[in-house]
């Protein structure tokens, strides 16, 4: 009986202790779920290092992480190099500008502005960003430009270059509502001609004339030498006047930090995948099901608008083998694993649409579980603080059609002619809620994709926000890779802007610059042993990407993306080289010329004293170089426990966001 009553007491002993834990979770949940999510990503970061007793890392991880030493004399110089006389206000007139398209788009188009507007002589009205109007339902804080960019440093940064102004005198407004003024549509491919014997009479004329820039641009990429100084305008532009609000700018360095968690390097990776490249390239069949079936259907809108003069059914597989596709996420990891980056690397994936969902992902996260984006890193709440009080909308209602009535079954039963009649077909299977969720639910429903919604739109505008914050951490990344940059198809796409902005402010960072066309080759050759390939195929990876990251992957990226993006690779034009190179290892005469082109300046002389002391430093601490041990580096992959390189790239100067 006695021992019947301990176990009734140990019994509600469990039950009382068990309410009591699960009252605390509940607590927690509620009154501390900001902190919960910063503690839980945080925490899965420690708990998945394995460093050495002492903490540090092996040197064949920091092979991995360390500077490119080819390239460390090449250093950011957009200063003007001659007579460049300040701007006034007795000018030609004033240009106001509509700008269409995503954060790529309008970036890029905002830099060609203003050096139309100095190769003008004309005031700049700050430009109106049509994917964050007010008409959308954005929050009442911001205007248009305002709600990505800090104005204020915009027009204090660009008083040596032109004059620009928040919005046009009010004598001139109302005949702007009136529509009396000139309006152009440039194409990003314009010339300085066009504007000099076209634009510039009518601006003399009208004092005021428009552009609606939808093209990602209204200037081409390629100036003549004698207009070196407008290419370096553009530099200053980007990458020193351009700079993110201050809310977009401080939770963007906190994502970094958390990301550099106990002194770990990561590593940034954007697949772009995009349903408009993808379609415009023809790589629907490299996806499934919905996915292929969207592709299409923006390829054929594309053929009917005249922007592809392709047909609509192409071999995916023959373009990827062309180079014209992405590589996939589940390729790039394997390239990972060739180089050496150990399963517990920290991956940020930048992009605010990844087209194909999680499910193009689940192979790169098996190989890295590391692998996070702004939704792992950043609470709810700081999320919707960035995006600011809105008004709130209804979500898109889910709408079902009404059950027929009876009296509708016997009047269509009448008509329906004589006898012997059809059995009536079976009824029409249910639409669920969970397929029409979503951008890509009409495709349940209809042949014809629908106008977007008022949530739609809204949705468009915080996009802008996301890829603020993705443009943020992957400049600062240790290492970038991109998954599909300079596609050809003229418009300006996302890694390529990272990549020209990792090259001009520090280029020695490693930034992958991988040939598709080539990869291809290499994942076909060994298509039957993808996660487990022969120790030359590893070999021939390696050599790859150790080379994209130097001197050849610049002169290759140079021939490749300079003709389509200015911006993603603004060098000799907006760069310097110290040429007194002695003191710097690995910066021989072969190599510290190699890049040397027509144009490149010499940098001054307290950039080279600047260098020359930081490689004192660094080589007081520098360990001899060594031959990575390939088969001990896989090893150590398959078992998971190699270590990190603890390096963090120095304070950039002049940042542009």
């Amino acid at each position: 009986m006695i021992f019947r009553s301990k176990i009734k007491w140990a019994a509600l002993g469990g039950l009382v202790l068990s309410f009591v834990s699960l009252l605390v979770h509940l607590l927690l949940a509620k009154y501390s779920n900001a902190d919960l999510v910063h503690y839980s990503a945080l925490t899965s970061f420690s708990e998945d290092l394995n460093l050495n007793v002492g903490g540090k890392q092996g040197f064949g991880s920091r092979e991995l992480w360390k500077n490119v030493k080819s390239l460390e004399s090449l250093k950011p110089y957009a200063n003007p190099r001659s007579t460049y006389p300040v701007p006034t206000e007795q000018n030609n007139g004033f240009i106001y500008a509509k700008i269409f398209g995503g954060f790529e788009k309008i970036r890029t188009s905002i830099c060609d502005l203003v050096t139309i507007s100095r190769l003008l002589n004309a005031t700049l009205v700050i430009p109106e960003i049509q994917e964050s109007t007010h008409s959308k339902g954005i929050s009442s804080k911001f205007n248009g430009f305002s709600y990505l960019y800090n104005e204020e440093q915009f027009i204090a940064a660009l008083t040596n270059d032109v004059v620009v102004i928040k919005s046009l005198p009010p004598n001139l407004k109302e005949a702007r509502k009136q529509k009396q003024y000139p309006t152009f549509k440039p194409r990003s491919s314009a010339s300085p001609n066009f504007y000099i014997s076209e634009v510039l009479p009518k601006l003399k004329k009208a004092k005021v004339i428009g552009l609606v820039l939808t093209d990602g641009g209204c200037l081409k990429p390629i100036l003549p030498p004698s207009l070196a100084e407008y290419q370096r305008l553009r530099c200053r532009v980007a990458f020193h006047a351009l700079r993110f609000r201050p809310e977009i700018l401080a939770l963007g360095h906190q994502m970094v930090e958390r990301l550099r968690a106990s002194g770990q390097p990561y590593l940034a990776f954007h697949p772009g995948l995009m349903r408009e490249t993808l379609a415009y390239h023809g790589c629907a069949e490299l996806f499934q099901d919905i996915h292929t079936e969207l592709i299409q259907y923006r390829r054929a809108q594309m053929i009917k608008q005249g922007i592809v003069h392709e047909e609509l059914n192409v071999d995916s597989y023959v373009r990827k083998g062309n180079g014209s596709c992405p590589l996939m996420p589940e390729e790039v990891g394997l390239l990972l694993r060739a180089m050496g980056y150990p399963p517990k690397t920290r991956i940020y994936l930048a992009g605010s649409e990844t087209f194909g969902g999680q499910r193009v992902l689940i192979s790169l996260r098996a190989m890295y579980t590391n692998l996070v984006d702004r939704t792992s890193l950043c609470s709810k709440q700081e999320l919707t603080n960035l995006v600011g009080p809105e008004t709130p909308l209804p979500l898109d209602p889910f709408w079902t059609p009404p059950a027929k009535i009876v009296v509708q079954h016997k009047e269509e039963w009448s008509k329906a002619g004589p006898r012997p009649r059809p059995l009536p077909p079976p009824p029409d299977r249910p639409i669920y809620r969970h397929e029409k969720e979503g951008w890509y639910g009409w495709v349940a429903e209809k042949d014809s994709e629908p106008d977007p919604s008022t949530i739609d739109l809204r949705r468009q505008a915080h996009r802008l926000l996301w890829a603020a914050l993705d443009y943020i951490v992957s400049v600062e990344a240790n290492a970038f890779f991109p998954g599909f940059d300079n596609d050809g198809s003229g418009w300006p796409d996302f890694s390529s802007l990272v990549m020209g902005h990792r090259l001009y402010e520090m280029a020695s960072a490693r930034t992958y610059r991988p040939d598709r066309k080539y990869l291809v080759e290499l994942f076909n050759s060994t298509d039957d042993h993808l996660y487990d390939p022969d120790r030359n195929w590893t070999l021939s990876v390696r050599e790859h990407l150790n080379k994209s990251l130097g001197e050849e992957g610049l002169m290759t990226e140079f021939n490749r993306s300079k003709s389509m993006s200015f911006l993603s690779h603004p060098v000799p034009e907006c760069s310097c080289r110290i040429v007194n190179t002695a003191e710097i290892p690995g910066s021989g005469k072969g190599s510290s010329h190699q890049l040397l082109n027509e144009g490149e300046d010499e940098c001054p002389k307290w950039m080279e004293h600047g260098l020359t002391t930081a490689h004192r430093q660094e080589n007081e601490n520098e360990l001899p170089d060594d031959e990575m041990d390939l088969e001990g580096q896989q090893e150590l992959n398959d078992e998971g426990s190699t270590n990190q390189h603890n390096a963090v790239s120095g304070a950039r100067q002049g940042n542009g966001y």
